[in-house]
């Protein structure tokens, strides 16, 4: 069995080649992925729907994890997400990430970031 540690790895991981159905598979049916400075987008179809708008722009998301610890069914990561864009700009985005993974699933997904960060790359 995977554990918790190695599935948000690979999570993670799949963002480099995204597909938003396979990333959604991660998650279990009624999880929860937050975003801090945005609302929370609950369930797994509504994950997948928020990948697909989420990528729009960008190519690929690639997660360099700094430090990732896990106690449990809980998992942090300090990361910086490199979002590839559709033009070539890549923007690198400090993150601190917290997940909940039960029955092999993450449930829980939670995202702090800068939101300013995005604002200034996408002259918001």
């Amino acid at each position: 069995m995977t554990s918790p540690d190695e599935l948000v790895r690979a999570m993670c991981q799949a963002w480099a080649n995204p597909d938003p159905a396979e990333i959604a598979k991660f998650f279990a049916e009624d999880a929860v992925y937050h975003n801090i400075p945005m609302e929370p987008v609950v369930g797994r179809a509504a994950i997948a729907d928020f990948v697909t708008g989420l990528l729009g722009p960008f190519t690929a998301i690639d997660f360099d994890i700094h430090l990732q610890v896990s106690n449990g069914a809980t998992v942090m990561n300090e990361r910086t997400d490199t979002l590839r864009g559709k033009d070539g700009r890549d923007t690198p985005l400090p993150v601190v990430g917290v997940f909940e993974v039960h029955d092999g699933l993450i449930t829980a997904w939670r995202d702090y970031f800068d939101m300013a960060a995005i604002t200034r790359a996408f002259g918001g």
